[in-house]
């Protein structure tokens, strides 16, 4: 079958590392979502459960050196570009320890040292900075990718028109990454507009693009792959429509249905990302129920002790509140 000639065509390290990063994800996600029903987290928390494959496949690609910028939901892209769970968490948890040294949460994380270059809670930005960093790599003259992920209530809005034009006449190396979860909010990307077909709308600027399953991780790397290395080599902007779901609400606190049913929630429960690439792997006889068990110890001691990490954590001291609101000489 071509997914199990897809695992077989990886070394069984890159797909357990894939396994792991996805996993690390979700078991933050997950402890996330309780830490806010316990009053832990202030603000808003929009998790990335049921998306993983989307972050995990295109990030495995990226160096430091490549800027990746990201929405209000954008905790696996953020951990998937190399921030570690403990300053994550403690950034949500407000602690001077997290990776915005607790003044941004949820929806702004910041880490430059490996090319996380934002998360913001504006729709549609994350694409004009991308096309913005792609512009400055190219006038430096480097390799460096600007990759922007966003979801499908953004490609209605001029930013992604705009930014995709530029990044096409001018030919620079930025991945746009369209997380297409079928609903903005609680607004049917349906109902939005008549064509949901974001591959096509990028074509229509003169841009390669491609849709994928975005639960598939594989094809997410093997799409990501082939669209980093066009950047690199300079040929120019592509987009990946990754056609994914979100199976908890849109933020935490709010309804889970409604909007949508609960046989279309469960019925992509069943195409959870994780569970697909655990069932291949086992499927083409290339991993075993130890190798799973030993990721899955592994990854619920690294939460749990970013958790403990986080919440010994102090809090920012007031006397700083000015502190990184200005340039300093």
């Amino acid at each position: 079958m071509a997914d199990t000639q897809k695992v077989i065509d990886l070394d069984k390290s890159q797909v357990l590392a894939l396994y792991r990063q996805m996993l690390v994800i979700r078991r933050c996600e997950e402890q996330l979502a309780k830490s806010y029903a316990n009053g832990l987290i202030p603000g808003a928390c929009h998790t990335y459960v049921g998306e993983e494959a989307v972050a995990t496949g295109v990030c495995a690609h990226l160096r430091p050196t490549d800027a990746v910028f990201s929405t209000h939901r954008g905790h696996g892209h953020a951990l998937a570009k190399g921030v570690p769970p403990r300053e994550l968490i403690a950034e949500l948890y407000g602690r001077v320890t997290g990776c915005s040294r607790g003044r941004g949460g949820s929806m702004h994380l910041f880490a430059p040292e490996v090319g996380m270059m934002g998360t913001s809670g504006i729709v549609g930005p994350c694409i004009l900075q991308a096309t913005g960093a792609g512009y400055s790599f190219k006038l430096r003259g480097t390799d460096s990718v600007g990759v922007a992920f966003f979801g499908d209530g953004a490609v209605n809005n001029g930013a992604f028109h705009e930014g995709l034009n530029l990044a096409a006449i001018w030919d620079l190396p930025v991945v746009f990454v369209c997380e297409n979860n079928m609903y903005a909010t609680e607004v049917p990307f349906a109902y939005a507009t008549r064509n949901t077909n974001v591959a096509e709308r990028a074509r229509a600027y003169g841009i390669a693009a491609v849709a994928v399953d975005g639960n598939d991780v594989l094809a997410v790397y093997e799409a990501a792959g082939q669209a980093v290395q066009w950047a690199r080599s300079g040929g120019g902007p592509s987009l990946i429509e990754c056609r994914t779901y979100r199976t908890r609400p849109h933020a935490e606190g709010m309804r889970d249905g409604g909007y949508r049913s609960p046989e279309e929630i469960e019925a992509w429960k069943q195409r959870d990302p994780i569970l697909l690439l655990h069932g291949r792997m086992l499927d083409a006889g290339i991993s075993t129920d130890s190798d799973f068990e030993a990721i899955e110890t592994e990854v619920r001691a690294l939460i749990e002790e970013a958790h403990q990490f986080a919440i010994g954590s102090p809090y920012p001291d007031p006397a700083t509140v000015s502190d990184h609101i200005f340039s300093q000489p």
